[in-house]
């Protein structure tokens, strides 16, 4: 018997494509979690902080939407409360990614990081020489 009919079962989520910044419109969908929900999380989990802009406009970055799956995972599939996933986060965090999801995690953050290596390096060449006319 299921305690929870009302909980949906492994859903397949969208992949995410490879962008910057996701509006929560934008990780509404790829998440499966309603707008309202997500900036609920953001009280909730200390890990989740959008950068916002322009008139408190929030956007998500790749390891955000990566994370907020997990926290829909942990609440929605696994039965979690909010503060036992939070504790589980947490827990996850301090003993260097023990969870399931730990090697594709770590998979995804070596290669933001190489992309943010890049982008560094070009504004710190842009810095130095100025930008480059064709």
């Amino acid at each position: 018997m299921n305690e929870r009919p009302n909980q949906p079962e492994a859903t397949v989520l969208p992949p995410i494509p490879a962008k910057r910044y996701f509006t929560i419109g934008e990780v509404s969908e790829l998440c499966g979690v309603k707008p309202h929900v997500l900036r609920y999380w953001e009280q909730e989990f200390t890990q989740l902080k959008p950068v916002k802009r322009r008139g408190n406009r929030r956007y998500y970055q790749h390891h955000e939407v990566l994370l907020i799956r997990r926290i829909r995972e942990l609440l929605y599939e696994q039965g979690f409360t909010i503060s036992g996933a939070r504790n589980k986060l947490d827990h996850r965090a301090g003993a260097s990614g023990q969870g399931s999801a730990a090697p594709e995690a770590a998979a995804e953050t070596a290669i933001d990081s190489g992309r943010l290596r890049a982008e560094l390096l070009e504004i710190l060449d842009l810095l130095k020489h100025g930008p480059r006319t064709a």
